[in-house]
């Protein structure tokens, strides 16, 4: 460049050369007059080559060559380059036989300009400088300050060694789509179809030739098609090229494409990924920061958009999203798109996409928005005695933290110093607080402190801790000394001025917790105090004792000391004799034994005198002796009490059992034995086992009490109960257990050794009532002591249970059951209590099996549980049963609620029977209970194996220990005979406690033939009862005025209304009965109260209407001249009617209903079995039936031998007649109804009075709409009168005989006519009873026959 004046025009020049041969170009007519760069003229190679393309002949080779123009004018520049644009590519150049030439494209790369003094050379667009021409030439730019890290676009002077300006970027892959106006057929989708691939070869050859004009061009490839209506989708990779090339590029792809694919020039469409440089501050976004996306692209345009790929959606500006685009020095385009208050909605893949003409060059990121976790304990407990406390919050994220505040919320103010390490993402806050700070009377007073984290980019992130001021609880505890002896009782009252806690307990100086029944604890407003309580002092208490108020972590405990001084428990002195016989002139030897040698001071103590004793060692045992003189009495026969008293060091004493002592003179004495002593014939007495011919060992002695009877001349056994050495020492261990403070601790043990020793000792307990009965009472008193079991607890307990169970023990129950004690029960008991205990330690069924009693457990577990279904086998006992609970039940009990079901196959044999020789427990005894309270309604299902015998009834019955006072038996409530099959009894019950099956040979079962007899008797008699009742109602309303036209007719239709209203009442609570005894709900029981007390008034009410019926004719026939007033007689007859029943009915409910006594079990009518308050209807109803009797005797011989005067007008003659027939006919029947229902209240009745008893019961309402009321001649006459029946009526009110009387209503039998002759031609009066709705709920079914 030899004129600094001159412009100069760089060229690149792309072309294709076809040649066999070296390549020999010479490009001189084709550039001319361009001027070629020196270096490639001059033995370097002059030509860039770029790629080899493939040819069937020929290589063909492509190259790029770059070309220097220089003009002496720059008004030449211009047309030069709209010249070289104008080209249409490609050019065939000079051709030979070995090469051919084509020049694809012409590309202007490089500018030189002069300016003022210099030559200043830039690159056109899509073109820079290499960086290492920035780095050794000086730029245009250094005036202007351009960014570093940017290519430099202009130089100072054109390089001369170049090179010239270069293409930027690296290759790229432009994804690129152009529509044909072609309709779109289904094969183009179908890569493998001869349409496709005709399309794709057509298309990529067309694209090859246009784009390869592009500089850097390497591949063009066609990937699909898609509709609308074809549109081509391809890739091409190139160097990005300018806008300009391409549209030349697409120019040239039209002209090769056949005119038949309809290309639409304007369709094109070029996407470029690679070109934008995309940012996102900060890295790790919270939330709510404010995070900047920002693109940054050397493309120079305005036109960027955003968008949001989850949203599908493009963003716009708005209160949360900021968009900023603009352009820098001209060089380069920026879009910044800020986003305030981030949330994790915002997370996702964002898209910058940049569009210029064709191009869109398009950048995605992903960003990831993480909530704030703060890290710090949720709750504190801070005790307010001035001690620093830190409170402790760090970031699950460690990041460079703007800041970290502390806040807090409360009554109180509590301030701390806040401490932050940057380096671990950790703050604390160190606070104190002393007793001013919180006093007691805000103790448990909350503050929350909130730990709040602050990031550079405005995101907060806190966590709140609840912090508990709690002032230290000043224990105040009892001050007096406490010294006691054993046996005596003491308390220890420890006071807290702090109401609030967490737990109160107790335990010694060596931190064992005292049993928690022993101490009691009460919180008040302003403060709380726990009493440790000791009634029976042993020797264990002795030591200190903490009283410990906990709240959190902290503790406050005051301490106190006990000292026991060592003292003998009354019935652990043993005293000989129990009672004794001595002659006047004799003597006998009193001793009392302790198990224990200590120092005390023992008297023996007679009357007012006291006599030192004597003490004598043997072994562990210890025994102080007196020998009685007879003589120093002065007089005989007399009896005498001596008593033993031991003193101990502390002067406390205790008082030993009495000793008996008859002085009596010698003549009479027959038995004498050294060890027994003497006694008179007959004469009975006690002794301690240990001390009579009993064995026992020196270590362990024989407990109980044998009895001696002198018979003859010698002492008989008339009651043996000793106690076995071994199981007389568990026992003695199991009192010392229960008042021991470590009671639970010791248990387990000492179930063990219960265990063993009990199977060791099976000979003693089969053969002595005693020993049995020790062991019931080990276990009933070691049953109150736990609060949980495990399992190997309870494989002990049953264990034990099992021998005492088994069948050669049964002959020893038999004579315990012959003392009348409910040992038995009490044993049920004791298992009942062990098992509500138990807590298995696993969620698995626990199963333990023995030959006499097994066990099968479940936790419940939350979630839906599944039905508790447990079956037991007893192979040796030939019986088996099943139980079952199903999951809906299970699913309202309380979570971890601990089912247990310990079944028996020998207890039926022990437990009291209901009535000896007639109901017995025929099957297995299976209990089952339920850790926690059950919610009602509840139901359990029972399968027993039936044994049951020739006629028997099986009934579902549950052992209440209730009943019997206290004693327990047998009761049906609740439980109810679901089904019975050949070899297999099914029960239903809505609670749980101990289930068998109860053979009855009375009462018929549901199912049964005279259950199912005497159902359809009920029924259909009460059917016609009321429809009959409601009749007679009717009747008397239609003929009223008709009969009552004098006051004894009046009166005597006042009675009948009343009767039939009230049987009609009483009719429908049978109804009602039915009803609540068929559907088992909770409420069922305040509605059987009630049915019961309203049929139970209405049947009186129908008995004392009858009374007043009686009492009315008697006083008409009696007292005739006497004549009260109409109202007068019916007041007295309404207060007779209901009030009498209205006092007996509200006396009976009153007396029995406050202890549920009130109603059967198992029925709504008057219980029978507990308090007799059937009584309360049988005895006024029997009464009023011997009253109306001996009304009839009086009415009777007052019409056959009348007085003078006693003439009543012929009308009330007529009504007298009337009333006394029906009382003639009603009251014997009556009382013949209730006579048969007495008779199936007892036990053993046939089964035909249940169905006599039914059938009059249920038929009442019937006889009394016969003849009550349509054997009535007036009511008949009023009837034919009232419907126009008026010839055959005249004619039979003249009748006289009673062949004339009505045929339908006539009673032509010898008896009817004695009674027509006797009160008058027409037919009595019917009041029958109204026993009718009676309801027993045993089996609604049988409602009558179970009345009783």
């Amino acid at each position: 460049m030899k004129s600094p004046r001159r412009t100069t025009l760089c060229c690149m020049i792309i072309v294709i050369y076809f040649s066999q041969a070296t390549p020999n170009l010479n490009l001189e007519s084709i550039v001319h007059p361009l001027i070629l760069r020196e270096h490639e003229l001059a033995g370097k190679e002059p030509l860039r080559q770029k790629r080899a393309v493939a040819s069937s002949r020929v290589a063909a080779e492509e190259y790029t060559v770059d070309v220097e123009i220089s003009f002496e004018s720059a008004s030449f520049l211009e047309p030069i380059k709209t010249y070289l644009n104008s080209l249409s590519f490609p050019i065939q150049g000079n051709s030979t036989d070995q090469a051919t030439t084509t020049i694809l494209s012409i590309e202007v790369t490089t500018v030189c300009r002069p300016t003022g003094n210099e030559i200043w050379c830039s690159c056109e667009t899509g073109y820079r400088w290499p960086q290492e021409r920035c780095l050794h030439n000086l730029t245009c730019q250094e005036h202007d300050g351009f960014p570093a890290g940017h290519r430099c676009s202009c130089l100072k002077g054109l390089p001369p060694k170049g090179p010239f300006c270069q293409l930027q970027g690296a290759d790229v892959t432009l994804r690129m789509s152009v529509r044909l106006n072609v309709g779109f057929q289904q094969d183009l989708k179908n890569c493998s179809s001869a349409l496709y691939r005709s399309y794709k070869t057509d298309l990529e050859t067309a694209f090859w030739k246009g784009y390869s004009i592009l500089p850097g061009f390497k591949l063009v490839t066609v990937t699909g098609f898609r509709p609308g209506s074809v549109v081509v989708t391809y890739e091409v990779k190139t160097t990005t090229p300018s806008p300009e090339l391409m549209r030349k590029a697409n120019d040239q792809v039209m002209r090769n494409l056949n005119q038949t694919y309809k290309m639409d020039y304007n369709s094109f469409q070029v996407v470029t990924s690679n070109e934008t440089k995309f940012t996102i501050v900060p890295e790790i976004i919270f939330e709510g920061d404010t995070v900047t996306l920002m693109c940054e692209t050397e493309v120079l345009s305005s036109n960027v958009s955003w968008h949001h790929v989850e949203r599908h959606s493009d963003i716009q500006n708005n209160s949360r999203f900021s968009v900023y685009t603009f352009v820098l020095n001209n060089m380069t385009s920026i879009s910044r798109l800020t986003i305030y208050n981030i949330t994790q909605g915002d997370a996702g893949e964002y898209i910058c996409k940049l569009t210029l003409d064709i191009f869109e060059y398009e950048s995605r990121k992903k960003m990831d928005v993480t909530p704030i976790r703060i890290l710090a304990t949720e709750e504190m407990k801070v005790t307010c005695d001035n001690n620093p406390v830190s409170l402790n919050c760090c970031s699950e994220i460690n990041v460079n933290w703007s800041t970290v505040e502390w806040k807090q919320q409360g009554k109180i103010n509590i301030p701390g110093n806040p401490e932050t390490d940057t380096d671990s993402g950790c703050s604390r806050y160190t606070l104190k607080a002393d007793g001013r700070q919180c006093p007691s009377s805000l103790g448990g007073m909350r503050v929350t402190y909130v730990c709040e984290f602050i990031s550079e980019h405005g995101a907060r992130g806190s966590k709140s801790i609840e912090v508990t001021f709690t002032s230290v609880a000043n224990l105040t505890i009892t001050r007096d000394p406490i010294s006691v002896s054993e046996g005596q009782n003491f308390s220890i009252k420890c006071i807290s001025d702090v109401s609030n806690y967490d737990e109160v307990y107790w335990n010694t100086s060596a931190g064992i917790k005292i049993y928690p029944k022993f101490y009691t604890t009460k919180r008040y407003a302003d403060g709380a105090e726990s009493v440790l309580t000791v009634k029976t002092v042993t020797r264990e208490w002795n030591g200190t004792y903490h009283c410990i108020f906990r709240y959190k972590n902290s503790y406050s405990v005051a301490t106190k000391d006990v000292t026991v001084y060592p003292l003998p428990l009354e019935p652990n002195i043993m005293v000989d004799p129990l009672e004794a016989t001595i002659p006047c002139k004799g003597s006998h030897h009193f001793k009392c034994c302790i198990e224990e040698n200590e120092d005390y001071k023992v008297t023996f103590q007679m009357d007012s005198l006291s006599f030192l004793a004597e003490k004598e060692v043997n072994g562990k045992q210890v025994c102080y002796k007196y020998n009685f003189m007879a003589s120093s009495v002065s007089w005989c026969p007399k009896k005498l009490n001596i008593f033993c008293h031991f003193t101990n060091a502390a002067n406390n004493s205790v008082q030993s059992p009495s000793m008996k002592l008859n002085l009596v003179p010698g003549e009479n004495i027959m038995c004498q034995d050294p060890i027994i002593g003497v006694g008179e014939p007959g004469k009975v007495i006690q002794k301690l086992c240990q001390f009579s011919s009993v064995p026992s060992s020196p270590g362990s002695p024989t407990g109980g009490i044998i009895t001696y009877k002198c018979v003859g001349s010698q002492w008989k056994v008339k009651k043996n109960d000793c106690i076995s050495a071994p199981i007389n020492s568990l026992l003695q261990l199991a009192k010392a257990l229960i008042k021991s403070p470590y009671q639970d601790a010791k248990l387990p043990t000492y179930l063990k050794d219960l265990s063993v020793s009990t199977g060791k000792v099976k000979h003693e307990v089969s053969s002595f009532p005693g020993s049995l009965g020790a062991i019931i009472n080990i276990l009933d008193l070691l049953s109150t002591v736990p609060t949980q079991v495990n399992s190997e607890m309870m494989t002990h307990v049953l264990s034990t249970v099992n021998t005492i169970l088994s069948k050669p023990v049964l002959s020893t129950w038999k004579v315990v059951q012959q003392q009348q004690t409910n040992q038995s029960s009490q044993l049920l008991d004791s298992v009942e209590r062990f098992s509500r205990a138990l807590r298995p330690e696993d969620s698995t069924v626990l199963s333990i099996n023995q030959t006499n009693v097994q066990m099968r457990s479940m936790v419940i577990k939350p979630g839906h549980p599944k039905a508790y279904k447990q079956s037991f086998v007893f192979s040796d006992s030939d019986l088996w049963g099943n139980v079952a609970i199903e999951n809906c039940q299970l699913g309202n009990l309380q979570r971890d609620s601990s089912i247990v079901t310990v079944a028996f196959p020998t207890l039926k044999t022990i437990l009291a029977q209901d009535v000896p020789g007639k109901n017995f427990a025929n099957s297995l005894v299976m209990t089952t209970t339920v850790s926690h309270n059950i919610t009602l309604p509840f139901s359990i299902s029972m399968t027993f194996k039936n044994i049951n015998p020739s006629g028997a009834v099986p009934r579902c019955v549950f052992w209440n220990f209730d009943l019997a006072n206290h004693t327990g038996g047998w009761d049906s409530s609740g439980c109810y005979v679901n089904k019975v099959d050949e070899d297999s009894v099914s029960c239903v019950c809505d609670h749980l406690t101990s289930f068998s099956i109860l053979m009855s040979p009375d009462s018929p079962y549901p199912g049964s033939l005279l259950e199912i007899l005497l159902d359809i008797i009920s029924y259909i008699g009460l059917c016609f009862s009321i429809l009959s009742l409601a009749a007679c109602l009717v009747v008397e309303a239609v003929v009223w005025k008709s009969v009552t036209k004098n006051r004894t007719s009046y009166m005597r239709h006042i009675c009948i209304v009343n009767i039939a209203a009230s049987l009609l009442v009483a009719d429908s609570w049978f109804i009602v009965a039915a009803a609540i005894h068929n559907h088992y709900h909770p409420l069922n029981k305040t509605a059987c109260v009630a049915a019961t007390f309203f049929i139970h008034f209405f049947y009186l009410s129908v008995f004392f209407w009858m009374l007043t019926l009686g009492l009315m004719l008697f006083y008409r026939l009696v007292f005739i001249l006497h004549d009260a007033s109409k109202s007068i007689q019916k007041t007295i007859a309404f207060s007779l009617g209901y009030g009498c029943p209205l006092v007996i009915s509200v006396i009976t409910v009153g007396a029995t209903q406050p202890q549920e006594v009130y109603t059967r079990k198992n029925a709504c009518w008057l219980n029978w079995e507990d308090t007799k308050a059937l009584l309360a209807f049988v005895i006024p109803a029997l009464i009023i039936v011997v009253v109306n009797m001996t009304i009839m005797i009086v009415v009777i011989s007052k019409i056959l031998r009348p007085s003078i005067g006693d003439k009543p007008s012929k009308q009330e003659k007529s009504s007298l007649f009337q009333i006394s027939k029906s009382i003639g006919v009603l009251t014997p029947l009556l009382g013949l109804t209730w006579g048969f229902g007495l008779a199936t209240v007892f036990q053993g009745s046939n089964a035909v009075f249940h169905i006599i008893f039914t059938l009059l019961n249920a038929f009442q309402g019937l006889f009394i709409l016969l003849f009550g009321c349509l054997w009535d001649q007036k009511v008949q006459e009023a009837l034919l009168k009232k419907f126009s029946l008026s010839r055959w009526s005249s004619q039979h009110s003249k009748s006289t005989s009673l062949g004339s009387s009505t045929p339908v209503f006539s009673m032509s039998s010898p008896i009817s006519r004695r009674f027509n002759n006797l009160f008058g031609k027409t037919g009595t009066y019917n009041v029958s009873t109204p026993e009718t709705t009676s309801s027993s709920l045993e089996n609604t079914s049988s409602a009558y026959s179970l009345l009783n």
